[in-house]
């Protein structure tokens, strides 16, 4: 297909099944995406109830940045990267708003969610509210609180923690301080779940590793209060929370630039061996680095504690896992974060918020029991410096189950910094979509696949706006524009050699065919002069063929076909409407054109209009339609079809 059509193609992302092929022509394909359609108007009218519950609800403006916020930022020890800046940028603009915040930040494990988060939180307490993080893990919670105890202190804001590592007494204490509005900010496991807990004057709430949650835990959390505003922390949303906000009903900011000096994670995937384990694990000591060996069994761990011993006798081996008390965990970590074990031993105790620079290598044994996101999480735990990481992913010798297969190809192909977003996606292929507004996980989107899903959800929700708003004195629908076939002989392309690779040169066709505005075009040939210093004669006439695109398309023209000697433009226009257009049109313009009756066949074309093509000069083409197309598009409003 011509290139600057490249939009009309929408990869096929759906599940287990595969998807039935169509012939092209026919009237299949129509007729699975308007089943997929009607099904899909039901989640449209939900997600239209729910947008007018948020548009409705009355949420709180955060005061602007203080002298302090900037003082508190500016201690910062890192440079943010700009995916990072835009996503504060974000949430800042949406608090400061009176409508309540729900905002999913998506970034890969140490990209620098948490700096958003802690941002957000000094803001909702410097304009005199209380703020919260809900952690799913007691070591997450307890990092958590150390590295926000240490930026807030000197601005006398006071921070609590709340985790079963705190006595009944501690716990009973904090609760009433949190009630009394005595503490500025809580950070809590599920125990923040609690019903003693009411906060005296809460006005933001994070979640951190939000794919941790589950829905019913979620909608617990929002009963709080539902005008408060609320920060999703992941790298890896759950398909329902991704679906969401690719929907629009979340607002999402995605932080895809690595921090500086940051290396991909090496994986490796395969069955187990001793030898593997032992060259992995000494490999590691080599280079005085520190190992983590995943063992999730938790009454078998100090059994496998000797097999590995046995395996790597020069090692010195820890154990951590989460049925220890609090002391011997405590211990575990303070000594294997002190050097003093070569290789701890642990469950997924260490999946979050664990960050050991000095650990750069991971075994995850039996990984064929892990999920995506699970693996890519327990990954994060490593690559944290400047130093090369590695990833030993083992799963038992035999056959592994077909989903299995999937997530452990997922895992070993998606190794490059910031492919927590793709792990989402890739999540939605394995597990399907998901109801968005209820517990249900289901792939209802298999005959069509993920994006055209999507595009249809847009769609039923546009429709369903344009029919509440219509006028009730108007009988017939608004006919829907339909994207504009430009088939003209033309030397119009990308080079190789001026985009530099494969890759770029159908990124920059995708831009092309995407846009939908002379505006937006011209921001793309500007954008491309910065870029690329000039833009060769066939790129140009690849941009004049995409501006004939919009203005046919805003003209209602259906196709234009360059037949040879003529060149033929379909409109939806009868040839009394065409007489009309001529009258409104100068006469230097209309001689070119003839009018004529469309075949029989054509049933959806009133009429061609023809341009004899006496020569092979494309500017001059150009020209004659582009005059043609911006004159219709003026008068086309006084018709109605």
């Amino acid at each position: 297909m011509p290139a600057e059509q490249i939009n009309l193609l929408v990869r096929y992302r759906g599940s287990n099944i595969k998807p039935k092929l169509s012939k092209m022509g026919g009237n299949a394909w129509e007729t699975t995406k308007a089943k997929a359609k009607k099904e899909l108007e039901l989640i449209a009218y939900d997600l239209l109830n729910l947008y007018a519950k948020r548009k409705m609800a009355k949420g709180i403006a955060f005061e602007l940045d203080s002298n302090w916020q900037y003082e508190m930022e500016d201690n910062f020890e890192y440079i943010e990267t700009p995916d990072q800046m835009q996503a504060i940028i974000d949430t800042k603009h949406d608090m400061e708003e009176d409508k309540p915040m729900d905002r999913l930040i998506c970034a890969d494990v140490g990209f620098g969610k948490t700096e958003v988060a802690m941002r957000a939180m000094f803001k909702a307490v410097m304009s005199g509210y209380q703020a919260a993080l809900i952690a799913p893990t007691t070591i997450l919670t307890m990092q958590h609180f150390e590295t926000i105890k240490e930026r807030f202190e000197p601005y006398d804001v006071r921070v609590a923690i709340l985790n079963r590592f705190c006595s009944k007494k501690e716990q009973k204490q904090t609760i009433e301080k949190i009630n009394s509005g005595e503490i500025d900010v809580v950070i809590a496991t599920h125990r923040l779940l609690s019903d003693d807990i009411k906060f005296k004057k809460l006005g933001l709430l994070v979640i951190d590793e939000e794919h941790k949650f589950g829905v019913r835990q979620k909608e617990k959390i929002k009963q709080y209060k539902e005008n408060i505003d609320i920060l999703y922390l992941s790298a890896t949303p759950i398909p329902r929370t991704l679906n969401m906000a690719l929907s629009g009903l979340k607002d999402m900011s995605v932080i895809n630039t690595p921090p500086k000096n940051r290396l991909p994670i090496k994986t490796y995937v395969g069955e187990f061996s001793a030898q593997y384990v032992k060259n992995a694990i000494n490999q590691e000591i080599q280079r005085d680095g520190q190992v983590y060996y995943l063992y999730n069994r938790v009454e078998t761990i100090e059994r496998f504690k000797k097999t590995l011993q046995d395996i790597v006798p020069n090692a010195r081996i820890g154990v951590a896992h989460g049925q220890m008390t609090e002391k011997e965990l405590e211990d575990a970590m303070c000594k294997f974060e002190a050097r003093e074990y070569d290789v701890l031993l642990c469950s997924t105790i260490i999946e979050s918020g664990l960050d050991i620079p000095n650990a750069n290598t991971i075994i995850i044994h039996d990984a064929q029991n892990f999920g995506l996101a699970q693996l890519y999480q327990l990954r994060g735990r490593v690559g944290r410096s400047d130093r090369q990481a590695y990833c030993f992913c083992f799963y038992k010798n035999g056959v592994l189950p077909p989903d299995a297969k999937k997530r452990l190809d997922s895992i070993k192909s998606f190794t490059n910094l910031g492919s927590g977003y793709k792990i989402a996606l890739r999540d939605i292929e394995i597990r399907g979509v998901g109801n968005i507004l209820g517990t249900h996980q289901h792939g209802q989107m298999a005959s069509v696949g993920f994006d055209t899903y999507c595009n249809l959800l847009s769609e039923c929700i546009e429709d369903i706006k344009a029919r509440e708003s219509k006028n009730p004195y108007e009988t017939t629908e608004p006919k829907k524009k339909e994207n504009t076939i430009i088939d003209i002989q033309a030397d119009a392309y990308i080079p190789d050699d001026w985009a530099q690779t494969y890759e770029q040169k159908i990124l920059e066709y995708k831009r092309l065919s995407d846009v939908q505005t002379l505006s937006e075009l011209e921001d793309m040939k500007v954008n491309f002069k910065d870029r690329f210093a000039s833009i060769p004669d066939c790129v140009e006439n690849l941009i004049k063929l995409i501006k004939l695109r919009i203005l046919a398309q805003s003209a209602n023209i259906t196709a234009v076909r360059d037949t040879g000697g003529v060149i033929r433009i379909y409109t939806p226009y009868s040839q009394a409407e065409w007489n009309i257009l001529k009258s409104k049109i100068d006469y230097k313009y209309t001689k070119y054109f003839k009018f004529t009756p469309p075949p029989k066949n054509l049933n959806k074309t009133k009429g061609i209009i023809l341009i004899n093509k006496n020569e092979d000069d494309f500017d001059e083409i150009f020209n004659k339609l582009a005059d043609l197309f911006y004159y219709i598009s003026e008068v086309v409003l006084n018709f109605k079809y």
